[in-house]
């Protein structure tokens, strides 16, 4: 038990007498006062007031006239006649408007039970809407408490002879409710209470020697002894939810709590018992020192009306007094608006005014009890930001008290609301060291630290060398565990020296590349940092390797080099001496790591060698690189078998098609060197034949100039053309040369002979000897060609007077028909048949079968039909003006062309009348002058 002796008492309420309001004449409304003007400034209650109750915004006082008073907040006191006797009990519930009474309309024991509605009225006062007698049987007996269920189907009265009496059902109506005893003893009953938790209702019953519990939602109300000792009249009270709605029983001695099944803690809270009631999460306790049993209090209380009352206001959870006064005649304590109300017997009303939680934590930090205002302010459920002030100010008490360790951890309590770098600026001492760390440690777990703070943090452990705190800060299970921010942490470990420190962190956390910053760099263990890029996934081990390759290719090229080929082809993580197989096949751009092995060129032709062979679909860079090293490698090299070994090696590269699409580049490379062979191929290849014959020229090479003429002579006619332009400008003996190439112009007649003897004209040694076979030859050639000439126009002159002759008879003869035969079928002509001025006869029926047309002869259709397309061939081609003048520029014999278009009718003004108007010729007429046509130019072809 807690001796409230021991409990610190505080003035955590204001006192004052409530005052009447003033009317409109300036005189105080209510009773008359006593005596005196400054009487008439305080509230005074009627006299004779008996009970008191509050709720629903009103004091509620019933007194010995039998009428029931209403004082509202506005103090404008209001009542009605209740009872013709007088009112001994009330019950104003709190979530309901209405009042439950107990009093007495006539003399003697037959106490009346009056429901009233207060919301509805009849006459001006509130409507009673039951009335029922209060005795549960024949026996008369006083009432001497009452108590009613928020829910209004519950009301319990008790009785100065033991019994309780319970009412089940609507207690507003008399057919909706049941009466029934539901307890009896042989000792008054001086306290009732409903408990409500969930479904089940509770009620607590206190005589004045025990204290029991029922279950009143059930059918059979069953009941636990939970005490053996009682109390008094308004002794005990109900909880709030905050003390877990226990019924408190006030004894001389203790106060106890129970729950609805077993008694709670007790409080050992000396003196007489008057009043107990509950407020706010207070109890409140009137008492006097005089020891009084409680059964001589229960059956006369007005021999001590007199005597001196203590009022107590407990905090039971802070285990304080918040307030203690002296008051005379307490008739009964209210609580109302906020504030809790003590009426005394001269009618005047005292209230009792909290203070504000903000008052009375100063008045608790004024006292340095900065414990007791954080209880104090947790119970008053005070936000963080709040409770964060206290902390604060208690920490800043301890520490200009010299207790450091306290005060870091008041301050640790403040995390996430204090600033805290307000902390931190206390402890920067070296000698606070310990306290700086402690609080940074919690900073950190909270997950509120920034990079700073991480910083001091590390600094902390490296100054005081705690290798063991400093590899329990870094060393986390997983990454959500990790409070701090990790590339702060591990630059700072790096910067105080602490590499290995900062190696598990980066290799932990995956910071790749402060990891092999600090192998690179500080350490120097480039084995090791080539490792950890092996096992690293690709887009890593690709990015790392740009950017530290040129460094681990300077201290390990082998190794770097293998590397790098894998990256290149088929990377795959090497994870603890294993390849990664799940890992998806990757590959970098090979040309992207050439800058890497600028200072290692052995390296860099493996390297190349292995993605041409290994890749052939490797970027071009790489082709190009490989011919640039090969031939420097050629270029610089003297022994003869290995530069020999080289040529090939290049020449085979530049054959491997990789260069057709930077043909220049690699032309320009192999020039650079002067790799003649690679030239030649080149232009070969670029079909560049007029670079390959300078190339020869330039070196006078004449065989070589020969042998490319007849190589690509086809391909280009125009190199003999400068074959012999080229041999007639030396002045050495190329007789062979010349005789060579004339022999092939002449027969590809590639060059008129005077353009030939002009160009040879140049050349002195050149004697008409080396000419004279060439003369010759072209000479009689022209010969045979005139005479074919001639012999062809003679007989073309021939034809056409012949064909104009027919013509001129087919106008002006008649023509006569004498074939027998069908020119068909052979067999002999019947009418009807069908004749044609061509001398074709044939039946009608193998006509009709076997002709296209009736105006044209089947016999003869198809040379006039090659007639006819020749000359619209010839029709249009005599408008190609620009083929004739490409063909004639380009043409070596422009005679010939114009001969060509000549024969062809270019230069003819031709009319082709292939339908002629119906209204000139008749149709018969137009189809034999179409045959006559035809047929002659059959023959004339």
């Amino acid at each position: 038990m807690a001796a409230y002796l021991q409990w610190r008492r505080f003035v955590f309420f204001d006192k004052e007498l409530v005052k009447e309001p003033l009317g409109n004449d300036g005189a105080a409304p209510g009773p008359t006062p006593a005596s005196g003007s400054t009487a008439s400034k305080f509230l005074c209650l009627p006299s004779g007031i008996t009970v008191c109750d509050s709720g629903r915004g009103s004091l509620v006082f019933g007194d010995m006239e039998g009428q029931i008073w209403f004082l509202p907040r506005s103090l404008q006191l209001t009542g009605f006649q209740a009872y013709k006797l007088r009112v001994t009990h009330l019950y104003q519930l709190k979530q309901h408007n209405i009042l439950a009474s107990v009093g007495e309309d006539e003399e003697g024991i037959n106490p009346l039970v009056k429901i009233w509605n207060l919301e509805k009225r009849d006459g001006g006062n509130p409507l009673c809407t039951r009335i029922f007698p209060a005795i549960p049987g024949t026996e008369p007996t006083v009432v001497s408490c009452l108590t009613v269920h928020e829910n209004l189907n519950f009301m319990a009265i008790g009785f100065t002879d033991g019994s309780v009496k319970l009412n089940k059902g609507d207690i507003t109506r008399d057919r909706h409710s049941k009466t029934q005893i539901l307890h009896k003893g042989n000792y008054p009953v001086t306290g009732l209470a409903f408990r409500q938790a969930g479904k089940t209702t509770h009620l607590f019953v206190v005589t004045t020697e025990n204290v029991q519990s029922y279950i009143v939602s059930g059918k059979d109300y069953p009941r636990v002894e939970l005490d053996t000792h009682g109390c008094g009249l308004r002794c005990s009270a109900l909880s709030d939810p905050s003390q877990d709605l226990q019924f408190i029983v006030a004894g001389d001695e203790c106060v106890y709590l129970y729950q609805p099944d077993e008694r709670g803690p007790c409080f050992a809270f000396e003196g007489h018992k008057l009043i107990a009631h509950w407020f706010r999460g207070y109890l409140v306790i009137v008492s006097h020192d005089r020891k009084v049993s409680p059964k001589s209090e229960f059956t006369s209380r007005d021999s001590q009306s007199s005597d001196k009352q203590i009022l107590n206001i407990y905090d039971l959870c802070n285990k304080f007094i918040a307030y203690s006064a002296v008051f005379e005649d307490v008739v009964d304590v209210l609580a109302e608006w906020g504030s809790l109300y003590v009426l005394t017997r001269d009618g005047r009303v005292h209230a009792l005014q909290e203070k504000d939680t903000q008052t009375k934590l100063e008045m608790l930090f004024k006292k340095n009890l900065f414990e007791m205002a954080i209880n104090l302010a947790k119970s008053q459920h005070l936000d963080s930001d709040g409770l964060a002030q206290i902390f604060m100010q208690y920490g800043d008490h301890l520490y200009s008290k010299g207790n450091h360790d306290g005060a870091v951890q008041q301050y640790i309590r403040t995390i996430g609301k204090l600033e805290p770098s307000y902390v931190i600026r206390k402890f920067l001492d070296a000698q606070r060291i310990h306290n700086l760390t402690a609080y940074l440690q919690t900073l950190h777990r909270q997950s509120l630290a920034n990079a700073d703070h991480t910083t001091l943090l590390l600094n902390c452990y490296t100054k005081l060398k705690d290798s063991s705190k400093l590899e329990e800060f870094i060393k986390t299970k997983s990454e959500s565990e990790v409070h701090f921010d990790v590339e702060t942490a591990i630059k700072v470990l790096r910067q105080a020296g602490y590499y290995s420190h900062a190696l598990y962190l980066a290799e932990n956390h995956a910071h790749h590349e402060w990891y092999l910053k600090i192998q690179l760099e500080d350490i120097k263990n480039y084995q090791e940092a080539l490792r950890y890029i092996g096992k690293l996934p690709f887009e890593q081990a690709e990015s790392n390797m740009k950017r530290y390759g040129k460094i681990l290719m300077h201290h390990i090229p082998e190794q770097t080099t293998q590397l790098l080929k894998g990256l290149c082809t088929d990377y795959r993580p090497n994870l603890e001496g294993r390849a990664d197989k799940e890992a998806p096949d990757c590959r970098a751009n090979s040309e992207e790591f050439i800058p890497i092995f600028a200072n290692n060129p052995r390296e860099l032709k493996a390297f190349l060698e292995h993605m041409s062979e290994v890749q052939p679909d490797s970027p071009q860079g790489i082709y190009d690189t490989l011919l640039e090293l090969r031939l420097q490698n050629w270029a610089h090299e003297k022994d003869p078998q290995v530069k020999e070994k080289l040529h090939a090696e290049t020449i085979s590269l530049l054959k491997s098609g990789r260069f057709c699409d930077v043909f220049d580049k690699a032309l320009v490379l192999c020039q650079m060197h002067d790799f003649q062979d690679g030239v030649l191929y080149l232009y070969e290849q670029g079909k560049l034949f007029q670079q390959i014959m300078h190339y020869h020229m330039q070196h006078e090479q004449y065989r070589q100039v020969i042998a490319v003429c007849e190589r690509h002579g086809e391909q280009d006619p125009s190199l003999w053309e400068q074959a012999l332009s080229y041999f007639a400008r030396k002045e050495e003996d190329c007789k062979e040369y010349v005789a060579a190439v004339l022999k092939h112009i002449e027969n590809k007649n590639l060059m008129p002979p005077l353009l030939v003897v002009q160009t040879l004209a140049h050349n002195s040694t050149a004697t008409l000897s080396v000419i004279r076979d060439y003369l010759v030859q072209k000479l009689q050639k022209q010969s045979q060609q005139i005479a074919q000439d001639e012999l062809r126009v003679q007989r073309y002159r021939e034809e056409t007077t012949h064909i104009r002759q027919e013509i001129q008879e087919l106008k002006a003869s008649p023509k006569i028909f004498q074939k027998t035969k069908c020119s068909i079928c052979n067999s002999a002509l019947e009418l009807p048949s069908v004749h044609f001025l061509c001398g074709h006869s044939f039946h009608q029926h193998c006509f009709e079968s076997y002709s296209e047309s009736d105006a044209d002869c089947p016999t003869c259709l198809p040379e006039n039909r090659k007639v006819m397309d020749m000359i619209r061939a010839q029709e249009q081609k005599r408008d190609l003006h620009d083929q004739f003048q490409h063909q004639l520029k380009c043409s070596n014999d422009s005679f010939s062309v114009i001969a060509d278009y000549f024969g062809r009718g270019v230069f003819n003004k031709l009319t082709l009348l292939t339908d002629p108007p119906t209204a000139r010729l008749t149709p018969s007429l137009e189809a034999g002058l179409q045959r006559d046509l035809l047929m002659h130019s059959r023959r004339g072809t």
